[in-house]
């Protein structure tokens, strides 16, 4: 398989749970229509990409890769979009996250089956 297509896979899939996860903030507890629907579906995209990479990705992979960039895109999109602030705690384990995300697919041999 192109490695291409894998990691465009998960990158699509990245943006996805981005999207969901900003709209589920706003659904209200899914009591407001839009941003449900939307969570909705950003999550069922982004699980179907996920499950798509891992065909071809060993899962610890997938998800470290999955989870760590979504979790600093998160935190970006809280920050411009609505002003939340990271203390510097928050902002070293970010730090920590991407440099771990950064090491798996730069030096693991791993990253495809």
């Amino acid at each position: 398989m192109n490695m291409l297509y894998v990691y465009g896979a998960l990158i699509v899939a990245i943006i996805a749970e981005v999207i969901a996860t900003t709209a589920l903030a706003r659904s209200v507890g899914f009591t407001k229509l839009w941003p449900s629907a939307i969570a909705i579906i950003g999550y069922a995209i982004a699980i179907w990409l996920l499950a798509y990479a891992l065909r071809f990705m060993p899962s610890g992979i997938v998800y470290a890769v999955w989870s760590g960039a979504g979790i600093v895109l998160i935190a970006v999109v809280a920050w411009i979009w609505y002003g939340q602030r990271l203390d510097t705690a928050a902002t070293a384990g970010i730090a920590l996250i991407i440099a771990g995300v950064a090491v798996i697919n730069l030096f693991s041999d791993t990253t495809l089956h």
